[in-house]
């Protein structure tokens, strides 16, 4: 009965005797691949793909760098390897290990033969993405979709500026409408004032005095202000306005009409007089009431005691 077994795969067989090709190793009836050799051609493909994609994506992105490299100088570049320098002096592994990543890194790159017949590697366009920096990634972003941005980056600014006009808007009515209070207070005193000092004082006041009076440095720059306390004084009946001669020079003047008109401050003040005469009421009309309440108590004590 024959007992021959077939030769493994990756295996020799002479006189009965199996022997694994290089590269491989004996187990049992078996030959498989060599771990260590195996893992060190593979980082070595690695490290040539990243080389070769970097150098592309350079190309993409800047327009400088390498993108096909012949496959002898990559051949002459793997003796130079960190990696290789630990596999010693056995020059069949060190060829071997460097066919097999040779083998490895063509089937992850492109190749093509040149005009004189040597083979070249390129890293695939899909693959060179990934190792564009970032600052390549996003000036592609913006130059891809600028159009939406521009649009994105225009409409944030014109909802800052709006925002920034009717908060603008907003205090410039705010302040107006205390300036204009200041100035009613002010012209009212200077008045009652003058008619007091038997008409020798001015009853008037020049508008442009009361505006540098009144106004901080930095809001005399803004006219909109002062323009919108003029006409707060304009739609006001108690004050007349009228151009007068000033130390030769034509001014406009206000003044408050003190006869028949009314007082903001006093109506102010009358109005809390009235609140202080109705608590007062209040508090006199509770005391009265728990006077009367103790009387009626006390009576009712009396016809109770015998």
């Amino acid at each position: 009965m024959d007992s021959c077994e077939p030769c493994p795969s990756n295996g020799k067989c002479y006189e009965g005797k199996l022997e694994c090709i290089y590269g491989y190793r004996r187990h049992g009836k078996l030959c498989i691949e060599d771990r260590d050799i195996d893992e060190t051609a593979k980082k070595l493909s690695e490290s040539v793909e990243a080389g070769l994609c970097e150098a592309y994506a350079q190309v993409l992105c800047y327009g400088t760098g390498t993108v096909w490299v012949r496959e002898n100088d990559i051949w002459n570049d793997l003796d130079r390897h960190n990696l290789m320098q630990n596999v010693g002096s056995d020059h069949t592994t060190y060829v071997y290990m460097k066919r097999r990543a040779m083998e490895t890194i063509a089937k992850l790159l492109e190749t093509r033969a040149n005009l004189h017949g040597l083979h070249e590697f390129k890293c695939p366009d899909a693959l060179a993405e990934h190792y564009k920096p970032l600052t390549c990634r996003f000036r592609e972003l913006v130059s891809k979709h600028s159009l939406i941005i521009m649009l994105i980056c225009a409409g944030l600014i014109g909802c800052a500026v709006l925002f920034l006009k009717v908060r603008q808007r907003m205090y410039i009515s705010a302040r107006a409408e205390e300036l204009y209070n200041q100035v009613c207070d002010m012209l009212e005193e200077n008045a009652l004032g003058s008619k007091n000092v038997d008409g020798e004082g001015e009853s008037w006041v020049v508008a442009s005095w009361l505006r540098d009076h009144l106004l901080l440095p930095r809001e005399r720059k803004d006219p909109q202000l002062w323009k919108k306390v003029e006409e707060l004084v304009q739609d006001d009946s108690r004050v007349d306005r009228y151009p007068k001669l000033v130390k030769g020079e034509s001014k406009v003047v206000w003044e408050w009409q003190v006869e028949g008109s009314l007082s903001s401050s006093g109506r102010r003040k009358k109005g809390e007089g009235i609140e202080l005469k109705s608590n007062e009421g209040i508090n006199t009309n509770i005391n009265q009431s728990s006077r009367t309440l103790k009387t009626v108590d006390l009576q009712a004590l009396g016809d109770c005691v015998p």
